[in-house]
């Protein structure tokens, strides 16, 4: 299913059916099959064939998980083996060949200083199950019980990773500030900006009347990813991670995203040569097929049997996926491909953003890629100065974006504080041919939608 090749003749509606039934069944929780209104029925690498016989270009992979696309031959030829070996698939925590080779090869990818003296405990299947074990664990090895996270972070859907996530309600976690250079906290960006928020953070640390005491750790995400993109400064997550092993606080970082080479690096945290205490790591290293685990320290490993389970923690298909999926990265160096490609990639969005005024921003590191869509007459007070010439995002066009490029057969995401930033997600094994489509589609996506009347955005400032 190659870019070139003509999609095949449209095929009766049956999935009009389909669609109707899931709309009357599933729960209103439902989110991207609101704004991707299709039924695959076929798939391979980086092209989706729908019911309706038309294909299209997935830069959403899973929300990351696809390092390798569709049905990769590697992946598939995996699970195969597993399944015609007889080999059990459901274990709990027992030890098998299939477990054992999985660990051994996610340990070969690790940083080494984590790996020469590491731990792993397998989870639930989703990020959020291996975000509340790491929370978990840290709490039960220091014997404190805040934590500390930062704005804009996505950390999952169970009450724990809410807590810690941006979006919480009912805070129980100590916020910090998450350096930004287009949205500044501190209206001031760059360097300035990062350096303002690790002092922030160092005197919330260390002032006895900041009303935060001392947390068992703290997490963040070395890209934001659902915050709308956001590479964290290399220097900064340094700073970070100097001033928790000075004052003995676990630092954990989620890699359920950024992980696998998405950002250019096998491991997102690489870039700034830090080495956490504990690394939550999902999606990606399950080949496509549900796996969570978390790695951290030895001396962190003090849980009692049993202290944390789960019934499906042992989920042999995906381990073997998973192997496979690790074992190709590395070896065919996916994660410098992302690195160049994507640099090429944000490089022409740049030039995008130059012709047009509704694109604020593009960011991203390797390929997690960000297109920030915003109304340029309407500016956001920041740092106490009204009309700053910071713009409004504009959910509405980024909406409006994302149905053009469905229409032109390419799946995007949307994400950012106010779903204004449009995301992009191709798997790792992009061709530059595939690199160069996508990016056509895109920008006749954003001319359409911006010659096209839209409602005017009422949602506010993006934060």
């Amino acid at each position: 299913m190659a870019v070139t090749e003509p999609a095949p003749p449209a095929q009766p509606a049956a999935y009009e059916g389909i669609l109707r039934r899931q709309s009357l069944r599933e729960s209103a929780a439902r989110t991207y099959a609101r704004s991707l209104p299709i039924v695959p029925v076929r798939a391979r690498g980086l092209t989706i064939e729908g019911a309706d016989g038309r294909r299209y270009l997935d830069c959403l992979s899973g929300a990351g998980t696809l390092a390798l696309g569709h049905n990769h031959p590697v992946v598939l030829e995996a699970i195969k083996k597993v399944l015609a070996s007889g080999a059990p698939l459901h274990v709990l925590d027992l030890a098998t060949p299939v477990k054992d080779a999985f660990t051994t090869e996610l340990f070969a990818t690790l940083p080494r200083p984590l790996a020469d003296d590491a731990r792993i405990q397998f989870c639930g299947p989703a990020g959020t199950d291996a975000v509340e074990a790491a929370l978990k664990l840290v709490r039960t090895a220091t014997g404190r019980t805040g934590l500390l996270a930062f704005t804009g972070a996505y950390h999952g859907m169970t009450a724990g990773a809410l807590d810690a996530s941006g979006g919480a309600a009912d805070v129980r976690v100590a916020r910090l500030p998450y350096p930004r250079d287009y949205r500044c906290p501190f209206g001031v960006g760059g360097e300035r900006g990062a350096e303002l928020a690790a002092r922030w953070t160092e005197n919330l640390l260390d002032d006895p009347m900041s009303g935060v005491p001392a947390p068992a750790g703290m997490i963040l995400e070395p890209v934001q990813g659902e915050g709308g993109v956001i590479p964290a400064p290399d220097g900064w997550l340094r700073r970070m991670r100097e001033l928790t092993a000075a004052r003995s606080i676990p630092l954990i970082a989620d890699e359920v995203q950024t992980g696998v080479g998405r950002t250019g690096a096998f491991w997102a945290v690489e870039h700034s040569g830090v080495v956490p205490d504990v690394m939550v790591l999902s999606k990606a290293i399950g080949g496509s097929l549900p796996l969570a685990v978390i790695v951290y320290r030895a001396d962190l490993d003090v849980w009692r049997p049993g202290a944390h389970a789960g019934t499906f923690r042992g989920n042999q298909l995906a381990m073997a996926a998973g192997a496979a999926t690790l074992a190709f990265v590395r070896e065919n160096r996916l994660a410098e491909r992302a690195a160049t490609l994507g640099a090429r990639m944000l490089r022409r969005l740049q030039g995008l953003a130059a012709a047009h005024r509704r694109v604020g921003d593009v960011r991203g590191r390797g390929l997690m890629i960000g297109v920030e869509l915003v109304q340029p007459d309407i500016g956001v007070p920041q740092a106490g100065v009204p009309q700053a010439g910071v713009p409004q995002a504009d959910p509405v066009l980024a909406a409006a974006v994302q149905r053009e490029c469905l229409r032109r057969g390419l799946i995007v995401e949307l994400g950012g504080r106010h779903s204004g930033v449009v995301r992009l997600l191709p798997p790792l094994t992009l061709t530059d041919e595939q690199a160069e489509a996508v990016l056509d589609r895109f920008a006749d996506s954003l001319e359409a939608a911006v010659r096209a009347p839209h409602r005017r955005n009422d949602t506010g400032p993006s934060l």
